[in-house]
C-alpha cells in the first residue's frame, strides 16, 4: 500500500514542478522584454538629446546672419533665401509655425537648400526666422512684439532720461531630423535692437 502512494505522490511533484517551470518562464520572457523596451527608450531618449545639441548649429548660423553686416542685419522684408519672414507665422497649438510640418508650405518662406545637414550624424535642420510683428515693413511698438533695456541710473538735473532703446523679438524654429525617425523641434528668441 505504501508503494502505490509513493507512485502517486511522485506524479503530484512532478505536475507541480512543471506548472513552477512554466511559471518562471513565463516571467524570464516578461523581464527580457522589459529590459528591451528599457533599452530602447533609453536609446531613442539618447537620440532625442543629440538632436537638441544638433540645433544650437542652426542657432549660432542665424545670430550671424544677424549680426552687424549680416545677410539679414537691416531686413524689414521677407527673405525667402534666408528662411526669413518679416512677420508673424502661423503656428499650430503648440505654438510652431505650420510650415515646418509642410514642405509646399515651406517652399513659401525659405529655401531647403538652407537645411543644415550632417551626413555623418544622419542629422538634418531645417529652420524658419520670423519677426514677432503684424507686418512686414520698419518695426513699431504697436505691430510688433518688442523688449526694452532698463532705464539706466538717475539724472542730476530736471532734464528727465532718454527712453530706453527698444529690441524687436525674432523667433528661430527648427524641425531636427535625426537617425531612426527621430524629430525634435525647437524654438528660440532673441531680440536686435531697432
Amino acid at each position: 500500500m505504501s508503494a502505490r502512494l509513493a507512485k502517486r505522490e511522485r506524479g503530484v511533484v512532478l505536475l507541480f514542478c512543471l506548472i513552477v517551470l512554466v511559471i518562471l518562464l513565463a516571467g524570464g520572457v516578461a523581464v527580457v522584454r522589459s529590459m528591451h523596451t528599457s533599452l530602447t527608450s533609453a536609446g531613442n531618449l539618447a537620440f532625442r538629446r543629440d538632436l537638441v545639441n544638433q540645433g544650437e548649429r542652426a542657432v549660432s548660423a542665424v545670430l550671424t546672419k544677424f549680426a552687424t553686416g549680416g545677410t539679414l542685419a537691416t531686413a524689414t522684408a521677407d527673405v525667402p533665401a534666408e528662411n526669413f519672414k518679416a512677420s508673424r507665422l502661423d503656428t499650430n497649438a503648440q505654438g510652431m509655425p505650420t510650415v515646418l510640418f509642410d514642405d509646399t508650405a515651406f517652399a513659401t518662406v525659405g529655401k531647403t537648400s538652407n537645411d543644415i545637414v550632417d551626413a555623418t550624424a544622419q542629422v538634418s535642420i531645417r529652420y524658419v526666422i520670423d519677426r514677432l510683428c503684424t507686418a512686414s515693413g520698419t518695426a513699431t511698438s504697436t505691430g510688433c512684439v518688442q523688449s526694452s533695456a532698463a532705464p539706466s541710473g538717475g539724472t542730476a538735473g530736471p532734464v528727465p532720461p532718454p527712453p530706453p532703446p527698444t529690441a524687436t523679438v525674432y523667433r528661430l524654429s527648427m524641425r531636427v531630423s535625426g537617425p531612426r525617425d527621430t524629430q525634435v523641434f525647437l524654438q528660440s528668441t532673441f531680440t536686435k535692437p531697432d
